[in-house]
């Protein structure tokens, strides 16, 4: 019984080993996926400015900015910095500004928590802001994995020196 619980245990690290190989990949999952979304919504802002504009300037309540100038980054920084997060470059910081950007759209649009701010997060409101802002900490932690320009340019910088 000693014998099989070893060889159960050996195996079991052997495999929890072979899914951290999975590591590199599913961060660049979570930044295409986060990208994709935030490039999206840019799309929409860019293909109808006077709607974009009349949203933020009547329905969003971005703090500190007025309507025209929170459209204008909105839809600037929607189109920008999706393909700073899927390439990784300067992937940590790209991430933690969108984390503090989705923040600030889920605070900015209080249609999206009809129950209330602090019963929405924990209940289901704004669920994509949610998967969103994880996704966002996982890359702000780890960082944007080796299958990242970040990482190729570690590499070079490592080789050059």
């Amino acid at each position: 019984m000693n014998t099989m619980m070893k060889r159960g245990f050996a195996f079991y690290d052997d495999f929890a080993a072979a899914l951290t190989q999975l590591g590199p990949l599913a961060l660049l999952l979570f930044r295409a996926w986060v990208a994709l979304a935030f490039w999206r919504a840019g799309v929409v802002k860019i293909e109808d400015p006077y709607g974009t504009q009349y949203l933020f300037n009547n329905e969003y309540h971005v703090p500190l900015l007025s309507g025209d100038v929170a459209a204008f980054l909105g839809t600037w920084i929607e189109l920008i910095t999706p393909w700073l997060l899927v390439v990784g470059l300067a992937g940590r910081l790209t991430a933690l500004f969108l984390f503090v950007y989705n923040i600030i759209a889920v605070i900015s649009y209080p249609d999206l928590w009809p129950h209330g701010f602090w019963t929405g997060l924990i209940g289901g409101d704004f669920n994509d802001h949610k998967v969103w802002a994880m996704m966002l900490l996982a890359v702000i932690a780890w960082g944007p994995g080796t299958l990242s320009l970040d990482a190729l340019l570690g590499r070079l910088r490592r080789r050059s020196t």
